[in-house]
């Protein structure tokens, strides 16, 4: 699942959907062979963690579910990181991120470090951590 910040228009303009939308449907869902959507309104006072619920019941099956961009989620945090985007990482001032995923080097931090190729330890501490915590495995 992908979060952001930004609004984006994921409907198409002047398709029958993006009207109904315009002209202010509760929701609109788009059925195709290959694809399903629904565009649901979201009030910006409706911001945090209740968000998510309303993807629940589609992501039942799953065992996990990662979302990006959410940086203050309260949810179990990893942060991938690279020297070339010049800032700080994050994990530097939030003790709450659990571990950053670079191949460079990460200084000033109190989390683990992995590699980005090193998939399976990024899989096994996300297991780990989500089993120590309860979640769903």
């Amino acid at each position: 699942m992908k979060h952001t910040y930004y609004s984006h228009e994921l409907d198409m303009p002047g398709k029958d959907s993006h009207i109904h939308r315009q002209a202010g449907a509760a929701a609109v869902g788009i059925l195709s062979p290959h694809m399903t959507a629904i565009f649901i309104p979201a009030d910006r006072e409706e911001r945090g963690e209740h968000w998510y619920e309303q993807f629940a019941s589609q992501f039942n099956d799953c065992d996990l579910i990662l979302v990006e961009g959410d940086v203050q989620t309260t949810a179990l945090r990893f942060e991938v990181w690279s020297a070339a985007v010049t800032e700080r990482p994050y994990a530097a001032d939030d003790a709450a991120i659990q571990a950053v995923i670079s191949d460079d080097p990460v200084n000033g931090i109190s989390c683990s470090v992995l590699a980005r190729a090193d998939v399976s330890s990024i899989a096994d501490r996300i297991l780990q951590l989500s089993t120590s915590c309860g979640l769903k495995n």
